[in-house]
């Protein structure tokens, strides 16, 4: 091929988004982290080591101030005492809450504080620290290796899947639409999957371990901070439903502002010529008001998780605080084994209310991941077959052929022509007649629903659509060039092309007539649009390109419709040198362009309804007579 496939107007609307399905996606999605297990399994156990390490520190840091605090109280006490002895004192006294304190403590009556034990203490909770903060760092690495190649091997999948899907999907679809899938949505999954792995791992190792510590300091307050956790997970789940369809209103709406900017910007010069810009910038200003409401009551919705977890775990943090306080007066922890609770307590809330915030990412990431599925699930074109098609004379012939773009609703009916070898066919007709669609045809971009199209007697559904379209040429009007240099898009043909061929067919096409003035001559760099050049020379480089291809079977579809008549000379003798000997198909409204055609086929609804030569048919007085009248 040397350029974009033909498009047509009229195509049917995007279908309706199916039934959304959070949990399924979620697992699909999780699924494709599978390939990367010996990675995740790595990420796994440093979360697992990061974490045990950290929540030890609490319980260290609460030793320390039990030594602090016991060598206070010690130091005030006589010596020569043993605690037991101290305490009878106390309780002698009527003291008794001060008795009860005493004997929870491990003090020894006359001795201060041990600072060298304090020091020894603190540093070994430093090191503790700083060992799982290199655990954490080397985990946070290990998942962004991990999500990057999972996303990789995404991005790898979603353009492979591009290339096999029928040409029908495009058609109904926005371009911008079908881009923003491929890049924004792909971009918020790789962030909501590393976020979301991220705290939900963390959170969940951090909640079990925090667990079993506040267990062995006492079940009493452990049950108190427990105890608030299924009303937490009710309302996170009362919340999330009703903001997840409001993430996907969200992505949706996304897409279909991309979808207007990228058609607002390649027509930006029609827009402009037109007036109008006011009316592009009101339809830009509604979608974005679209993406505005879903987005606000999106993130109204998931915002109040984050406030209601942590109302409800500051709730058990009171409870902590009154119930320890008493058992702590009673001797039954020390002031150490509360503080660390009281850190634990708060190390517990905190990964629940991560955990709750998380679903803000992670709904947003389903979505996309949603949307990106939509496409990996599209049904795509029928499977090639093997063997690749071998022209030998360019003969082409469509036997009774029928097709419709949309079911019972023909488009072309019993179609038949022959096209001889090395023959120029032209086909002319109103807008709508079917002339685009024969040349889709002819291509593969669709399939017939019924009848035959054959190249040298061989059916063209019999060989793979590559083979086909290698061999087939096609010169459009709407003429694409890529970003790169004039030399590059004419190798485009063929890239295996030598320099002296692709000067050859830049000779041909009459490119080397306006490349010799531009001072960087071949290697003059053009835009994806082409906008460096004139329209005229764009389409000389797009036959360049086809020269160059060497096919056996051309398609020139309106190619000089839009240049002045210098240029279309040009074009013209560049055309006639390049149907040499190969078989042509012709698709123009400038009938001055095929009178030298061999074949004339005038379409209409779908049907030839003449066919000749330009003598016979203007002979004739028909449509085509009045066709040139016109």
């Amino acid at each position: 091929m040397t350029g974009p496939v033909l498009r047509r107007s009229g195509t049917p609307a995007a279908p309706p988004e199916r039934t959304r399905d959070f949990r399924g996606s979620a697992l699909r999605l999780l699924r494709r982290l599978v390939p990367q297990r010996g990675l995740a399994i790595s990420v796994v156990l440093l979360g697992v080591g990061g974490i045990a390490i950290g929540v030890i520190g609490p319980r260290i840091l609460g030793h320390a101030t039990d030594l602090l605090f016991n060598g206070v109280i010690g130091r005030e006490l006589p010596a020569g005492l043993t605690k037991e002895q101290a305490v009878a004192a106390a309780r002698a006294r009527g003291d008794t809450t001060f008795a009860d304190l005493l004997s929870g403590m491990n003090v020894v009556p006359g001795h201060g504080v041990d600072f060298a034990a304090v020091a020894r203490t603190l540093a070994l909770a430093l090191g503790l620290y700083l060992l799982a903060a290199v655990l954490v760092w080397l985990q946070a690495r290990l998942l962004n290796v991990t999500v990057q190649r999972t996303m990789v091997a995404l991005r790898a999948e979603v353009e492979d899947k591009l290339h096999r899907l029928p040409l029908s999907y495009f058609d109904s679809r926005q371009r911008g639409e079908v881009l923003s899938r491929v890049t924004n949505d792909i971009d918020n999954i790789q962030t909501s999957v590393s976020m979301t792995i991220s705290q939900l791992l963390t959170s969940i190792l951090t909640v079990f371990a925090v667990l079993v510590m506040m267990l062995t300091i006492s079940p009493l307050l452990a049950l108190l901070t427990v105890v608030t956790v299924p009303l937490s997970l009710w309302v996170t789940r009362w919340i999330t439903r009703r903001s997840q369809p409001l993430f996907v209103a969200q992505w949706r709406n996304t897409g279909r502002m991309a979808a207007h900017i990228e058609e607002t910007y390649s027509g930006f010069t029609i827009v402009k010529t037109f007036g109008h810009r006011e009316a592009a910038q009101r339809r830009f200003d509604e979608l974005n008001d679209d993406v505005y409401r879903s987005s606000i009551g999106a993130q109204f919705f998931s915002g109040l998780v984050g406030p209601s977890t942590m109302f409800i775990g500051n709730l058990s943090y009171v409870a902590v605080a009154v119930v320890g306080g008493l058992q702590v007066a009673g001797g039954q922890i020390t002031l150490g084994s509360i503080q660390a609770f009281i850190q634990y307590v708060r190390q517990f809330n905190q990964p629940l209310g991560q955990v709750a915030g998380m679903y803000n990412t992670l709904q947003s990431g389903i979505a996309s991941a949603e949307r990106v599925f939509d496409l990996l699930d599209a049904e795509e074109q029928s499977p090639d077959p093997d063997p690749p098609l071998q022209i030998h004379t360019g003969r082409v012939e469509f036997d009774r052929v029928n097709f419709g773009y949309l079911p019972d609703t023909p488009v072309i009916e019993d179609l038949s022509l022959v096209a001889e070898a090395g023959s120029t066919v032209a086909i002319v007709g109103p807008t709508g007649a079917g002339k685009t669609t024969c040349v889709n045809l002819l291509m593969r971009f669709y399939d017939v629903d019924s009848g035959r199209i054959l190249i040298d007697g061989v059916d063209i559904s019999t060989v793979s659509r590559q083979s086909l379209r290698s061999s087939i040429g096609m010169v459009l009007q709407d003429t694409w060039l890529f970003g790169g240099t004039i030399y590059d898009n004419i190798a485009y043909g063929r890239p295996d092309a030598s320099e002296d061929e692709v000067i050859e067919a830049a000779r041909a096409a009459h490119v080397d007539r306006f490349v010799h003035t531009l001072p960087d001559g071949y290697a003059t760099r053009v835009d994806d649009d082409g906008g460096a050049i004139s329209a005229g020379e764009k389409q000389l480089i797009t036959i360049a390109r086809a020269v160059l291809a060497r096919p056996r079977v051309l398609v020139l579809d309106e190619a000089t419709s839009a240049v002045d008549t210098r240029t279309e000379l040009l074009i013209q003798q560049a055309m006639a040198e390049l149907r040499r000997d190969r078989t042509s198909f012709i698709i123009a409204h400038r009938l001055s362009t095929i009178r030298d055609a061999d074949l004339i086929l005038v379409m209409d609804a779908g049907r030839i309804i003449e066919r000749g030569t330009h003598e016979e048919l203007m002979s004739r007085h028909g449509r085509y007579w009045e066709m040139t009248q016109v």
